[in-house]
């Protein structure tokens, strides 16, 4: 039990700061910055909906109007089976020659919906975004300007939680993607990031792949061909976009287990990913893989520390007892004062670790994460139509 006890402290170490600390090292050692310019390429922005009338209407003045010369960005919008008032909407904004739509009566999930906005987009490059997030005004211009470096093959932005008027939280959820922004940017910062920011990224046209209809994860498997065609996945911290810290625990835990599931899932669909010919699978496997081994590592820690003999040991279980006790309070969502940091960060490493386990139990039976909104109503529905201004 006690190899148990160190071999599970040196997965939970590696996977949360043990990594990040080889990231600094590398950068120190190697950095790989990307050479920017100002250009003004044409983009295509790709956005696929289902259900999201309440929120769609704003997105889409948002995206039109960015800070980027007009006659130089389409926008096309798939509606993936909306049932509620997404369609009206989009017939309205279709009389702008700049919106393109295409209505899918069927729903056949968000991969497919992207491969359908792909193919009609015209642009040099591909703007990937969700209708949720808004983004700020000179986003689109600054995305860009990496591509003036022509190993550049792929563009994350960054996702604030939070709102543009009080800034970033550092409670929660908010507080661990605060140090996943940290991982992907010093990724980046010496060659390419394990994936992209799915709220927004951009890929140049040309190596956009045909992505798997069940695809769960578009923003780590369109980028990681991206670095299997020689370029690089790089991050800009300046390219915001901004959404809720706080989207209601049962919605936050369903999106978790379904990005967690989707780890799983690409290493059916992409099993390259694991061997020798992914440039980036040391990187893969430490930032995605390792981590689906935290939620046995810490069922170990805490059974090894509960048997072995020794001050330290019981010392090392005492402190898990208070940490998951600490979890409990930040569940309870009441303000302790400066404890509320530590209780919102250990509720946030149970809930993770929490979906982990849901995700794996997916994976096993087979069970599929579905890309679907809380408010999706199913009905009849007709054949798919495009509709271009």
């Amino acid at each position: 039990m006690t190899a148990a006890f160190w071999t599970a402290t040196v997965v939970i170490a590696y996977a949360y700061v043990g990594y990040l600390c080889w990231l600094r090292l590398r950068v120190i050692w190697r950095p790989w910055p990307v050479q920017r310019g100002v250009i003004t390429p044409a983009v295509s922005i790709v956005m696929v909906v289902r259900n999201e009338a309440a929120v769609l209407r704003e997105k889409l003045r948002n995206l039109l109007a960015l800070d980027y010369p007009g006659d130089r960005v389409q926008l096309v919008v798939v509606s993936d089976g909306s049932t509620d008032g997404t369609e009206a909407i989009l017939h309205e904004e279709a009389h702008d020659p700049r919106v393109h739509v295409i209505l899918n009566q069927l729903p056949q999930g968000k991969a497919c919906g992207l491969n359908d906005g792909v193919s009609l987009a015209g642009g040099e490059v591909v703007v990937f975004t969700d209708a949720r997030q808004p983004i700020e005004e000179g986003a689109l211009r600054l995305l860009v300007e990496n591509f003036a470096d022509p190993q550049v093959g792929a563009v994350s932005g960054e996702l604030m939680l939070g709102n543009p008027a009080s800034g970033e939280t550092s409670r929660g959820m908010g507080l661990y993607w605060r140090m996943e922004k940290r991982v992907r940017e010093l990724e980046a910062a010496t060659g390419s990031m394990v994936g992209a920011t799915g709220a927004l990224y951009a890929v140049r046209r040309e190596l956009v792949p045909e992505v798997p209809a069940e695809t769960i994860l578009d923003d780590v498997f369109i980028p990681m061909h991206v670095v299997r065609q020689g370029y690089r996945v790089v991050f800009d911290a300046r390219v915001r976009a901004w959404d809720s810290p706080d989207l209601g625990s049962g919605r936050e835990f369903r999106r978790k287990v379904r990005t967690l599931t989707g780890n799983y899932q690409l290493l059916r669909l992409a099993p390259w990913l694991v061997r020798r010919e992914n440039p980036l699978r040391f990187d893969f496997i430490s930032h995605k893989l390792i981590r689906l081994a935290v939620p046995l590592a810490l069922l170990a820690l805490f059974l090894a520390s509960a048997v072995v003999p020794g001050p330290f040991y019981r010392i090392a279980f005492w402190l898990q007892v208070v940490g998951y006790g600490l979890s409990l309070l930040g569940w309870t969502g009441w303000n302790l004062g400066p404890l509320s940091r530590f209780a919102d960060a250990a509720w946030t490493l149970v809930v993770l670790n929490a979906a982990a386990v849901v995700a794996f139990a997916n994976y096993v039976t087979g069970q599929k994460a579905e890309w679907v909104q809380p408010s999706y109503v199913s009905k009849p529905m007709g054949k798919g139509k495009e509709m271009r201004a």
